[in-house]
């Protein structure tokens, strides 16, 4: 199956509809893989400005990343205060990592929600949160423009030639998100303070957050 079959409409669909398509996916938590695809599919050729594209693409996601973040940030209002002390060795963690957490998650292809998430509940300065995973993003979305836009899409049909039917992919990416949100039920029921307490035990100290 061609690549093209995922997005047939990514040749047409233009700058602005990838900045909805990416900010929309990146807004819904731990669902960036298709926007990423869209991103890929539209480097390759000569139609788009390929720094255009990894512009629209970072700061679009960036900016439904910030939304996550912020609604984090006011979410530990909301989380009971057993869950609270569970998670806070973990947010102490990557608090004092922040903007390199930050960005690692951005410029990697991990499930980023699971660092912005903890993050804002730990407070993190927003502002560097922003710049960092900007940074990020920008680095991620290069590396995807780059390799599509001069090597084209040959490193990823491979994958792709036996299968015939794109719902296949379409029932992936929701088994992906299916995992990923789990994993986030997971940090949030584990036992931070066992955990860290061996190898961070600073983390662990007692304090009036």
């Amino acid at each position: 199956m061609d690549l093209s079959a995922i997005f047939p409409f990514a040749s047409e669909i233009g700058y602005f509809g990838l900045a909805l398509i990416s900010f929309f996916a990146s807004l819904i938590p731990f669902v960036p893989l298709p926007s990423f695809i869209l991103l890929a599919t539209m480097s390759a050729g000569e139609k788009f400005n390929i720094h255009y594209l990894v512009i629209i693409a970072a700061v679009t996601s960036t900016v439904a990343k910030q939304i996550i973040f912020l609604i984090s940030f006011e979410g530990r209002k909301i989380i009971n205060e057993k869950t609270r002390k569970r998670l806070r060795p973990f947010e102490r963690l990557v608090k004092k990592y922040g903007a390199a957490a930050a960005f690692v998650a951005a410029a990697t292809p991990i499930p980023d929600d699971l660092i912005y998430i903890p993050l804002g509940l730990a407070r993190y300065n927003p502002v560097r949160f922003f710049i960092s995973t900007l940074v990020g993003k920008i680095v991620l979305c290069y590396v995807i423009v780059l390799i599509s836009h001069y090597f084209g899409m040959n490193y990823v049909e491979p994958f792709l030639e036996n299968v015939d039917n794109p719902n296949i992919l379409y029932i992936g990416f929701v088994v992906f998100v299916g995992i990923t949100t789990g994993s986030v039920f997971l940090v949030l029921r584990m036992n931070w303070e066992k955990i860290l307490g061996k190898f961070a035990p600073w983390t662990i100290q007692k304090d009036d957050d």
